[in-house]
């Protein structure tokens, strides 16, 4: 066989000498074995050497053609039989390790069953040559089908008609190949239109896998909305319905415009160059851009940190516009092809909306092309129309074109524009529709030229465990939170939240907030005062009444108070719950803030929000609300609370039959704080508890718990509306009972979301964990709980305290980040104690560490809040010394410090 070398290949391989070596040889798996690698490194070279992409991936095709034809012509399969390249690889698309994907087409008089005579040569001589490419370092994907085989195939699967359009001859029987082709053709087998409906829908249904955004932080460059496979979708449907070969041959067909074509030929390059890199940096096939990557990849690519954003998040933002460049483009793209293909025998007339627009089949339509050129505000017209006509499915493709065209009149004069402005206040205060079309204004471009501060966080990640989304993505979905709030049907998921948006006299304020939130993120300093200043602007601009404006802006300025104050503080603390009181001045604040914070956290991550955050922010809430009713001039008193908690629990254990005496006996022996940090039911549940264990001997109530055992009193029980699972435990006071108990709960895979203690004056504790399972839920299992009672028992009752082994390890994403330990002290004088706030990488055990380091230094607990952010921790702990008194000694603090970073750095 003489093959035929292009010029270009000839610096990449000498084929030639190839293919002499080959002739001569015995077999032909270490010459080809030997050139596949050569042509592997050859190619990194290039790569490095900043080659052109398109060339490198074409390059790479046509090479790996001329190692098949040499393999296919030693095993002389070229007699009735035929070599095809689907797929990728049939359009002369090959990345370092993508499938090499194959049909080996025989005639039907070879029947691969039989193997007799002459065919069974061909059957062994087909085995060798499929082996052969897996042992020369080819990852194949192959079928071997006759003529008749791959039509009844395609007939019932789209994937497999796709591959087959995109098929081509690498060697072997011509004939073979076109009797294929010519039986693949829309009037044979899958008509233009039903083609192309089952590729919106499988593209939907792709969509839904990656939650319909591009925005995961792990995105996927092939599969996810904006990548590779949708450029593909529109040159499947393309081929099906013109012919066309190339997405290029589509601007004559005046389908695609000359600059659409060249962004979805500069979107895809740049996904092109991704995807080499990846493959390389991998070495092997992989498509998901995993933390793993992301920082060697932003490297490689030349990106570097600089103030605000790092070199990482620079790389990720540009990916993500340029996804979502490309996703916009497939939206209208496809919608033309339904028009064109789907909807074109449809006789229904176009319906007029108003002067400027029409619903057309279902779409809403500009009436002529020079409508936004004569009426620029019609850019927020139309998102208004959609809003207030639910019956319209969106807008028709030669409009999204229009709009995108028309993006740049929306400049300073049109935001000046008393028409502009009313309309996009109008858009916020519709009854349905504002999620739907602030996002479809985002695809647009619309909303980012509405708001230039706006266009500044599209794309924008922040690379953390804790953040799901990029920026503007976590912006549209708190605003659908808040949404969802004033939604009926909704309301059985955040019923406290439904019931004030019921209240909330106006909602387009909340929706406002929840755009300029975190609009100042990426520029430096602290996002939540740029935005405040940008809320401040735009609500002046649109001519909003003083105190709305200051409304809005206030609740982008202190958008994070209050979830930090409620995971950060001790809300039982009348002290804590005054001055955040004192800090949100009335009710109404009140209410946009809470129904702005549980929007914000639930649209972090799918993880993130739980019932216990939910629980803590119902209580502060109304916690809050009380003492706003009651007037700030009069705070409660810390003697007037124990009085009236003592009141409360006394009353109620009285109507449970329990002796007043014996009550008052056990309190007489607990310290004002204990009435202070736990609630009323807790004090009920514990008394009862105690008071039970020692019903049969009274005069033991002050004495230490069942000392001839020294078995503790352990209590469990899940509290669904405060958001987790209470441990009570009741024991002898030892300096090890935190490092021990929080080192058990994590080894049974627990997360501890606060622990309070007291120690009263007969030598005994009140240990209380609030627990949650590691994803988040109640521990309600009965035999669940046992487990978790007797381990602690067991581990409790030894005489020598000995860490637990770990029971999980980090996972593959926590492994990517690192946080520098921080420890702040902050001394509360008021209270006699101090305040320790320790950030460090969420490791499993943290909190037995830093109980081990409180140990050494002699530091008593008096009460822990957990707050975990993705990767990161941000805990608060209470602490004295060892005579109960508030730390104020820097030497003292330092000690404490050292410790905690060098038994927290030791888990790394």
């Amino acid at each position: 066989m003489q093959l035929v070398i292009p010029p270009s290949l000839e610096l990449l391989f000498d084929f030639s000498e190839l293919e002499a070596e080959l002739a001569e040889s015995k077999t032909p798996l270490l010459p080809l074995k030997k050139a596949v690698k050569s042509i592997y490194e050859k190619q990194i070279e290039q790569f490095q050497n900043k080659q052109n992409i398109v060339h490198l991936i074409k390059e790479r095709s046509q090479a790996i053609d001329i190692i098949l034809s040499m393999a296919w012509s030693y095993y002389n399969l070229g007699e009735n039989a035929a070599l095809l390249a689907v797929g990728g690889y049939g359009r002369g698309e090959l990345h370092p390790y993508s499938d090499v994907d194959l049909l080996l087409l025989h005639d039907a008089e070879h029947d691969l069953e039989d193997e007799s005579g002459a065919n069974k040569e061909f059957v062994d001589n087909l085995h060798f040559f499929i082996a052969l490419l897996w042992d020369i370092g080819l990852e194949i994907g192959h079928s071997v089908r006759t003529v008749d085989e791959c039509i009844k195939e395609a007939e019932n699967d789209i994937t497999i008609i796709s591959n087959l359009m995109e098929s081509r001859l690498i060697t072997g029987d011509k004939t073979l190949y076109e009797q294929l082709s010519s039986q693949l053709g829309p009037e044979n087998i899958w008509p233009t239109k039903d083609f192309t409906a089952a590729k919106i829908q499988e593209k939907n249904k792709r969509y839904l896998k990656f939650n319909e955004t591009a925005y995961n932080l792990e995105p996927n460059i092939k599969e996810g909305p904006g990548g590779l496979r949708d450029i593909q979708i529109i040159g499947w449907v393309a081929k099906r319905h013109f012919g066309v070969e190339s997405l290029k041959d589509l601007v004559g067909h005046n389908f695609l415009t000359l600059n659409e074509y060249e962004q979805l030929e500069q979107g895809q390059n740049f996904l092109w160059k991704i995807r080499f890199a990846l493959h390389v940096l991998c070495k092997r096939h992989e498509e998901r851009l995993l933390f793993d990557y992301q920082r060697e990849l932003a490297q490689q690519f030349g990106y570097t940190d600089c103030e605000g954003k790092l070199a990482v998040e620079s790389f990720m933002a540009d990916y993500y516009q340029n996804v979502m460049e490309l996703e916009r483009l497939n939206e209208m793209l496809l919608q033309y092809f339904q028009e064109v293909i789907i909807f074109s025998d449809s006789d229904a007339k176009p319906i007029k909306i108003n002067r400027r627009f029409i619903n057309y089949k279902g779409y809403i339509a500009a009436t002529n092309q020079s409508i936004f050129r004569n009426y620029p505000f019609a850019l927020l017209e139309i998102f208004l129309m959609l809003c207030q006509d639910p019956e319209l499915k969106g807008v028709r493709a030669s409009t999204i074109r229009l709009i995108r065209a028309h993006c740049y009149l929306i400049d300073d004069s049109f935001r000046k524009d008393l028409r502009c402005r009313t309309l996009f206040m109008e858009i916020l205060r519709q009854p349905f529709g504002i999620t739907h079309e602030m996002r479809r204004m985002n695809r647009y471009g619309v909303l980012a030229a509405y708001i230039p501060e706006f266009k500044q966080i599209v794309g924008q990640m922040q690379h953390d465990l804790y953040h799901a989304y990029t920026v503007d993505e976590h912006t549209l979905k708190v605003l659908r939170n808040a949404r969802r709030l004033f939604v009926p049907e909704h309301a059985h998921e955040l019923p406290l939240a439904s019931k004030v948006a019921h209240y909330l006299p106006k909602p387009e304020l909340l929706y406002l907030a929840a755009l300029f939130h975190d609009i100042g993120k990426g520029r430096g300093g602290r996002h939540e005062e740029l935005g405040a200043i940008d809320a401040e602007q735009f609500c002046q601009l649109h001519d909003l009444n003083l105190r709305d404006t200051r409304l809005v802006s206030w609740l982008v300025r202190n958008h994070l108070i209050m979830s930090m104050t409620a995971q950060r503080k001790d809300i039982n603390d009348p002290a804590v719950i005054h001055e955040f009181a004192l800090l949100v001045g009335e009710s109404q604040y009140l209410d946009y803030l809470y129904m702005l914070t549980v929007s914000d956290i639930r649209a972090t991550s799918p993880k993130v929000w739980n019932s216990w955050k939910d629980s803590l922010l119902t209580q502060l809430y109304n916690l809050t609300k009380i003492a706003l009713n009651k007037g700030l001039e009069n705070p409660l008193q810390h003697d007037e609370c124990i009085k009236d908690c003592k009141a409360i629990a006394l009353g109620k254990l009285l109507d449970n039959h329990y002796s007043q005496e014996n009550i008052t006996q056990l309190w007489s022996s607990l310290p004002k704080e204990y009435f202070i940090k736990f609630q009323v039911e807790e004090i009920i549940w514990q008394t009862e508890t105690i008071l039970d264990v020692y019903k049969q001997d009274p005069e033991r109530i002050l004495c230490t718990p069942d000392l001839t055992s020294k078995k503790p009193i352990i209590l469990i029980k899940p509290h669904e509306e405060r958001g987790g699972t209470e441990i009570f435990i009741y024991t002898l006071e030892v300096d090890h009972l935190f490092a021990m108990v929080t080192a058990t709960l994590s080894q049974l895979l627990l997360e501890v979301t606060e622990a309070k203690t007291v120690t009263s004056s007969n030598g005994c504790t009140y240990h209380t964990y609030f627990v949650l399972e590691g994803d988040g839920s109640i521990v309600t299992d009965n035999e669940r709980i046992e487990t978790i009672k007797q381990t602690l028992e067991e581990k409790l009752s030894q005489e020598k305290f000995a860490f637990p082994a770990l029971a999980h390890r980090l996972s593959r994403t926590e492994k990517q980040f690192s946080h520098k330990t921080t420890v702040h002290f902050d001394e509360d004088l008021e209270n006699n104690q101090t305040l320790m706030t320790i950030t460090a990488s969420n490791r499993p055990a943290l909190l037995s560490h830093i109980g081990q380091a409180l140990i050494e230094c002699h530091v008593h607990l008096d009460n822990a809040k957990i707050s975990t952010f993705g990767e990161k921790v941000e805990d608060v702990f209470i602490i004295r010394d060892e005579n109960k008194q508030i730390i104020t000694d820097i030497k003292k603090q330092e000690a404490i410090r050292r410790a905690i970073i060098r038994l927290v750095d030791e888990m790394e």
